[in-house]
């Protein structure tokens, strides 16, 4: 959630950035100033009227203990119509201040100034490529045949006992699986981050303070009965921890990772792009996530992306970064990587991780601040990324190395495996 001060401060680079990120409602800035003023002009009102309600109480005092009675009940009566005028400011006070919080939350983050311009996906910026492109044969199978073909996933079966996209995972497709769960997570403790299981439902308040809420409500899966929600990421448990903190600087950056399933509705999703692992409801992943210093979460932001490119160079995928521009990124992202991998069998490039600064977006939202070095509470930056989403990894390993004899199990991964083929 953007600050009320900054955008009331800085109402043309606010519409300006704003433009970047292709907002169609930019009325809804200078909607939120007026109403911003409305609500500052009714609390000086209110506490001038509050300090000469206060001032008569003690001079009634006094005149009360002077015999001056008639004045003292004058006074009195003055002194509760400004009461009056003190409750009725109150409530006009507090509605203010509730459609002024409905209308802020409906602004997006606002783009770093190193964002594209661009509406579509085809406009994202290629940061670099790495890897060569494997040349598989004609006769190249997807992975969602090669799924088949080797006993590793089964996607009718998971239709039979939930519905489209959500596969079931059997011999060796389930231990590649956990294995790569496994050497994310190793990978990530390595490079510092705290391992932590958080819950797979939040309620409202988490999805608010992550940003999920409420812009994407309708692509989260909703327990009725308890108002909860399944988690879309573990960015927004795992950031949650630290809703209504106040750390120390000495403690920043904090580094936590964790894996979870992740449920998506994914509605509207259809076509020969989504077949197979491409996109599912329910996937596995494992989440980064840095609470940082402003000052360091961009450098923090590039070490986010280092660590994700060294996944897939350990794992030996070909694979770009982009730097997204305005139109594809994000509601609460200020500057966003993706990391694609390229598909052999499919011929196209498949996302696999999004790392992003959201900057104060989110902090604001969670009330989580640190304490700097004058002792003053100061907003935190958060980010976060996918260390790696597991589904299109599979998709493209599967592809990849697929050869005659059967598909080659990366070399960072048979410790864990097991195996080196699967045949």
């Amino acid at each position: 959630m953007l600050q009320v001060s900054y955008i009331r401060e800085n109402r043309e680079q606010v519409l300006e950035r704003l433009a970047v990120k292709n907002f169609k409602q930019p009325g809804l800035v200078d909607e939120i100033i007026a109403l911003d003023e409305q609500r500052r002009s009714l609390q000086v009102t209110s506490e001038d009227l509050q300090s000469k309600a206060n001032a008569s109480a003690k001079q009634i005092g006094e005149l009360m203990r002077t015999g001056k009675k008639d004045e003292a009940d004058t006074l009195k009566g003055q002194t509760s119509a400004w009461k009056e005028e003190i409750k009725k400011l109150t409530d006009e006070l507090a509605s203010a201040e509730e459609e002024l919080q409905q209308k802020i939350v409906l602004l997006p983050n606002l783009p770093h100034s190193s964002v594209p311009k661009g509406l579509t996906p085809e406009e994202n910026e290629v940061v670099l490529e790495n890897g060569a492109v494997p040349a598989l044969p004609e006769n190249a199978l997807p992975h969602w045949e090669l799924a088949a073909k080797y006993n590793l996933i089964d996607f009718e079966l998971g239709v039979k006992i939930t519905g489209a996209g959500f596969p079931v995972y059997k011999g060796k497709g389930a231990k590649l699986q956990r294995a790569l769960i496994s050497f994310f997570l190793d990978e990530a403790e390595k490079a510092g981050y705290n391992e932590v299981i958080p819950p797979l439902v939040v309620n409202e308040a988490s999805g608010f303070g992550t940003g999920q809420l409420p812009d994407k409500e309708g692509q989260m899966y909703y327990i009725n009965e308890d108002k909860l929600f399944l988690i879309p990421t573990a960015e927004v448990p795992i950031t949650n921890l630290y809703r209504d903190v106040i750390l120390k600087a000495d403690e920043l950056p904090v580094m936590n990772c964790g894996y979870t399933p992740c449920f998506r509705r994914e509605a509207g999703s259809y076509g020969a792009h989504v077949r197979g692992l491409n996109r599912l409801h329910q996937f596995d992943k494992v989440e980064v996530v840095q609470v940082a210093h402003p000052e360091k979460s961009y450098a923090i932001l590039e070490e986010m992306s280092l660590h994700v490119q060294g996944l897939l160079q350990k794992l030996g995928l070909p694979y770009r970064v982009l730097r997204l521009c305005g139109g594809d990124m994000g509601f609460a992202s200020a500057l966003t990587y993706d990391m694609e991998t390229w598909s052999a069998a499919q011929q196209r490039w498949l996302e696999v991780s999004s790392v992003s600064n959201f900057e104060t977006f989110q902090s604001n939202r969670l009330k989580l601040r640190f304490r700097n070095a004058e002792g003053k509470t100061q907003l935190a930056h958060t980010l976060n990324g996918s260390a790696l989403a597991l589904p299109r990894i599979v998709a493209t390993l599967l592809e990849n190395n697929q050869t005659e004899k059967g598909i080659k199990v990366p070399e960072v991964l048979v410790p864990y495996t097991k195996f080196e083929w699967i045949d």
